[in-house]
C-alpha cells in the first residue's frame, strides 16, 4: 500500500491541510504525516496549549507553515471561524477527526453530554463540510477525510450517540464520495478500530487493561492517506478488517450488537 507521489500530494491536496482535533492522537498523527508529505497545516482544536507544543514541532521538523486556532466545535459560532478560515487560506485537504464520547449507559448520560456528542461529532464537521467543499469543486481538486469507527457498523451499546454519530460521519462522506468524485473532490471515511490515543488508554485502564490491543494512532492515519484518492470508506488494520467482515457477514446482526456492548461494557466507570 502506498501513497500519491508528494509532489502529486501537494499538488491535489494543498497548500493548507485543515486538522480538527488534532491535539493529540490520531489528529496529531495525520498533522505530522501531512506536513512530512509538505503541506501547511491549520491546527484545530479546544485547548491551546497542546497545539502550539505541537505547531512548534511541526515547524521546526518539517520546515512547514502552521496556524494554532484554540476553537470549541460545539461552539455556536462555528461555522462562522470556519468561513473565516477558508476565506484566508486555500484549503485543498480537510481532516475532521475531532470527537466527543462517554462510555455510560444510555440512561446515566446527561442530556448535556449527548447533545455535545452530536454537535462536535456530528454538527460541526458537516458545517466545515459546507464551508470548504463549494471552494474545492471551484477548484477540481481537494479531499475530505471524516474520522469514523467501526462503531458504525453496528448498534455500540454503551456509547450508543457516540455509534450513532460515526454512522452520520460514515453516510455522509459515502455519499459525498459519490457526489464529488465527478468533480475532483476526494471523499473518505476511515472507520477506525481500536486505536492507541490517550482517550482510549483510560477507558481501556478501566477495563483492567482487558480490551484488546489497539493499533498506533501513526499507523492508522498511513492507512488512511495511503487509501487517497480512493473513495468512500476504508478500515485501517488487519485485525479491525477481519472482525468487521465476521460481525457484519458471518453473524446476525443482534449477536454483533451483543460483542459489541460485552467488549464495551468492560470499560464503563465502576
Amino acid at each position: 500500500m502506498t501513497a500519491l507521489p508528494q509532489t502529486e500530494f501537494v499538488r491535489r491536496y494543498g497548500p493548507w491541510a485543515m486538522v480538527a482535533g488534532a491535539s493529540e492522537g490520531i489528529g496529531a498523527a495525520f498533522a505530522r504525516q501531512l506536513a512530512e508529505r509538505g503541506l501547511s497545516i491549520l491546527l484545530i482544536a479546544r485547548r491551546a496549549e497542546p497545539l502550539a507544543a505541537l505547531a512548534e514541532e511541526l515547524r521546526t521538523r518539517y520546515r512547514v507553515e502552521v496556524k494554532t486556532i484554540s476553537l470549541d466545535l460545539a461552539a455556536a459560532d462555528v461555522q462562522e471561524r470556519a468561513q473565516k478560515l477558508a476565506l484566508e487560506h486555500e484549503v485543498g485537504l480537510l481532516v475532521y477527526n475531532a470527537a466527543f464520547s462517554t462510555v455510560a449507559r444510555f440512561i446515566d448520560t446527561s442530556v448535556e453530554e449527548k447533545l455535545r456528542t452530536v454537535e462536535v461529532n456530528v454538527r460541526a464537521p458537516l458545517l466545515f463540510a459546507h464551508v470548504v467543499v463549494p471552494q474545492m469543486v471551484q477548484r477540481g481538486r481537494g479531499g475530505v477525510v471524516l474520522m469514523s469507527s467501526l462503531t458504525a457498523l453496528f448498534g455500540a451499546p454503551y456509547v450508543a450517540t457516540y455509534g450513532a454519530t460515526k454512522a452520520f460521519n460514515l453516510a455522509l462522506a459515502e455519499a459525498l464520495a459519490f457526489e464529488l468524485a465527478p468533480r475532483g473532490v476526494d471523499v473518505l471515511a476511515c472507520c477506525a478500530g481500536a486505536t492507541e490515543t490517550p482517550a482510549f488508554r483510560k477507558a481501556a485502564d478501566r477495563a483492567g487493561g482487558k480490551q484488546p490491543s489497539a493499533m498506533a494512532a501513526e499507523d492508522v492515519v498511513k492507512e488512511a492517506l495511503a487509501k487517497l484518492p480512493r473513495q468512500g470508506s476504508m478500515i485501517p488494520g488487519r485485525l479491525n478488517r477481519l472482525a468487521a467482515f465476521v460481525l457484519g457477514r458471518l453473524l446476525p446482526r443482534r449477536v454483533a450488537v451483543g460483542i459489541m456492548g460485552r467488549a464495551t461494557e468492560a470499560m464503563l466507570e465502576r
